[in-house]
């Protein structure tokens, strides 16, 4: 954390307890504040933004887009083989309770097209960092808990 330029501050410590309580879902800016809240810490919707921005940039965080809700999602970075760091695995987001699922069990085939993607870049001289491939639906538990 130290290396990323982030200090261990009340408000920084909260908020990552907070993703790490959660690892599987997404909050919202929103959504986090009002956890934060709700457990006691009051802080400014400004510092918590850019306290989400930095540690998303220091890769502790992941941001994607929620489009159903017009927002950003934030959710906690899991540790995981060199395949998920290369960005080779898809997830899959459910849009109803926003949790998110590594689809680990990925075949050869599909993790060749990320790589392939990333060496088309290189020959045009395009540095690739990373890849994320999301599918979006609804989980097996909301299914079942749907009327």
């Amino acid at each position: 954390m130290e290396a990323a330029g982030l200090r261990r501050t009340l408000a920084t410590r909260a908020v990552l307890g907070l993703f790490l309580a959660r690892p599987a879902g997404g909050l919202t800016h929103a959504q986090t504040l009002a956890s934060l809240t709700a457990r006691g810490l009051e802080i400014n919707r400004v510092t918590l933004y850019r306290l989400l921005e930095r540690l998303a940039a220091c890769g502790v965080l992941q941001r994607h887009t929620d489009e159903q809700a017009r927002t950003w999602r934030f959710s906690l970075v899991l540790p995981a083989s060199p395949a998920v760091e290369e960005g080779a695995l898809p997830r899959f987001e459910c849009d109803a309770c926003h949790r998110q699922f590594r689809l680990t069990e990925a075949s050869e085939p599909t993790r060749a097209v990320t790589h392939d993607l990333f060496a088309a870049l290189a020959r045009l001289g395009h540095h690739g960092e990373r890849m994320d491939v999301s599918i979006h639906g609804t989980c097996a538990d909301c299914s079942e808990s749907a009327p």
